[in-house]
């Protein structure tokens, strides 16, 4: 709900605050006493426009316009604060700073932002009805959500939104798959060749490098030959060092118990190296043998690699990236191959993902339609109370030419306020008068439908009296159960219901607001219902429109 507005060196407004209650809140006073300005700077709070009355005061350097607001916990205001990294303590502060120049500033929660953010927000929060709207009820952009609210179409128009989803990746494969093919089949000729040569090649991982090393020890093949049979001579020759160990071994095993046992550790370490000695003779015996290969072998070995790296040359990647690059290659060969069947198997998949669209639109739609005509039944009944009796209300269901995420139709809500004239936009269709009223007609008819926001009036009793004054007072107080209503009124009726009273009055060109007492809102009513001389007679009237007004919640508390 609203909690408080404070205005400051606004048009003719030096300093007001004014602190609202749940329920209906009501401003009366005299014609050009500033209630609309009030109006104006709520408007400028929550984002609205800059106009003639919401500008700064003349003299002043600033005015400023603050709106506190006081939503329940998980408030879609209080998640687009969250989105917006915006710190929510608890209430929400929209403020909208305007210079004598024109130029304004938006702060929420003290935080500057964008204008298109407090209006998001200030929509969220408030709607404001009056003669200047262009949001809430008269902003087509509502109108689908507003019907589904209505009747309850949650889980079908959620259904629609997830088929939607479906149909889009969907179609997203397809393009992505004729994309690939048509660039795949471009250079398949390439693709084929390149299969062709990479698998004859048979590339693997590290033989470039293994290749590489044994090409150069068969090229140094003779003198590394030397040089191994030297060594292999100087471990197994006469005086090698297996003959040296042998003989040194042979010598401790002749020796006694007690000397063998003393040497024992010497004898198990000559033991070890005469065994490793061994094994280095038989593996550069391995090495000397390999060495004595095919001649031919060198040149084998030099082909394998200038094969490799002529392949990675001609494909611009190193030699260890070619069995990579050739399973590519088969990848997309196989593409090739198989992308007309995984195409058409695309295809079928958007014609289902198409046909679950359609039938769970049809499904909404079907919904829509009847919540549409209970909602044009709901409205009409709450016309011709309002002397709206000539005024026809539809909503208009126009298909889309293509699927979307929201069903098959556009929402729109029209109004016809001349018996046999054509439907039009609610704001481009009423007067000023007529549009206020009617607002207050498709309100209470979606009051239970309508997400909670404190809704505001601006003289919704305009031009009516009597009878149709008191119809506008009832559907307030009703809409006001459940919703914080604020409006501004010349009517007794309607002001009589209202849970807060607010007098706006002029003096010294200064607009001045006062919150009534029981005793001043009996004056304020007699004063409405006789004009400036106040007589018994109007103050008796004014009890009795009090009582009137107030009596159904105090019978309905006797009852319980």
């Amino acid at each position: 709900m609203l909690s408080a507005l404070t205005v400051r060196d606004i048009v003719l407004i030096e300093s007001a605050t004014l602190e609202f209650a749940p329920g209906l809140n009501v401003l009366t006073g005299e014609t050009g006493a500033g209630k609309s300005i009030l109006l104006d700077a709520l408007g400028l709070a929550a984002g609205g426009r800059v106009g003639a009355r919401a500008a700064a005061r003349p003299g002043a350097a600033q005015g400023s316009a603050i709106a506190v607001f006081s939503p329940v916990n998980g408030h879609p205001a209080r998640r687009l604060l969250t989105e917006s990294a915006i710190d929510d303590a608890g209430d929400i502060i929209l403020r909208r700073v305007i210079s004598a120049d024109g130029r304004t500033r938006a702060l929420v929660n003290d935080m500057p932002v964008g204008v298109a953010l407090l209006r998001d927000l200030g929509s969220m929060l408030v709607e404001v009805h009056g003669q200047a709207d262009d949001r809430g009820l008269f902003d087509t952009a509502t109108h689908r959500k507003l019907l589904d609210d209505f009747g309850r179409h949650e889980n079908l128009s959620a259904d629609v939104a997830v088929r939607f989803v479906e149909l889009e990746k969907a179609r997203q494969a397809v393009d992505a798959l004729r994309r690939d093919a048509a660039a795949v089949k471009a250079e398949a000729d390439f693709i084929h060749h390149a299969v062709e040569e990479l698998a004859a090649l048979a590339p693997a991982v590290g033989e470039e490098e293994a290749l590489a090393s044994s090409r150069a020890l068969l090229m140094n093949a003779n003198r590394i030959g030397e040089d191994i049979s030297a060594i292999i001579d100087a471990l197994s020759g006469e005086q090698g060092a297996e003959s040296t160990i042998a003989a040194a071994l042979k010598r401790l095993g002749r020796m006694g118990d007690e000397a063998r046992q003393a040497a024992s550790t010497a004898e198990a370490a000559l033991e070890q190296a005469f065994a490793l000695t061994e094994e280095a003779r038989r593996e550069l015996g391995s090495l000397l043998s390999r060495l004595e290969l095919d001649p031919q072998e060198l040149e084998k070995r030099e082909d394998r690699l200038y094969a490799l790296r002529d392949a990675a040359r001609k494909y611009g990647v190193t030699p260890d990236r070619l069995p990579a690059l050739l399973a590519e290659f088969e990848s997309k060969r196989d593409a090739i191959e198989t992308g007309d069947a995984r195409i058409a198997e695309a295809d079928k998949a958007v014609v289902d993902m198409l046909s679950a669209w359609q039938t769970a639109a049809e499904k909404l739609s079907e919904a829509r339609r009847k919540a549409a005509s209970a909602l044009e039944t709901a409205v009409a009944g709450e016309l011709k109370p309002l002397k709206l009796g000539h005024a026809r209300f539809r909503v208009a269901l126009v298909p889309l030419e293509s699927e979307s995420g929201n069903g098959a139709e556009r929402v729109a809500f029209e109004l016809a306020t001349v018996e046999g004239a054509s439907f039009g936009p609610l704001a481009k269709i009423a007067s000023g008068g007529e549009l206020a009223r009617f607002s207050l007609a498709l309100k209470v008819a979606l009051a239970e439908a309508s997400p909670p926001a404190a809704l505001v009036f601006d003289e919704v009793d305009r031009g009516v009296g009597g009878a149709v004054a008191d119809a506008v007072g009832e559907r307030l107080q009703k809409l006001a159960r459940s919703t914080q209503v604020l409006l501004v009124t010349h009517s007794p009726q309607v002001a009589a219901r209202a849970n807060r009273h607010f007098r706006i009055s002029r003096t010294s060109n200064k607009t001045q607001v006062h919150l009534l007492s029981d005793e001043e809102r009996l004056e304020e009513l007699a004063r409405m219902l006789s004009g400036a001389a106040i007589t018994e007679e109007a103050r008796a009237a004014a009890r009795r429109l009090l009582t009137e007004a107030h009596a159904p919640k105090k019978a309905k508390r006797n009852r319980v």
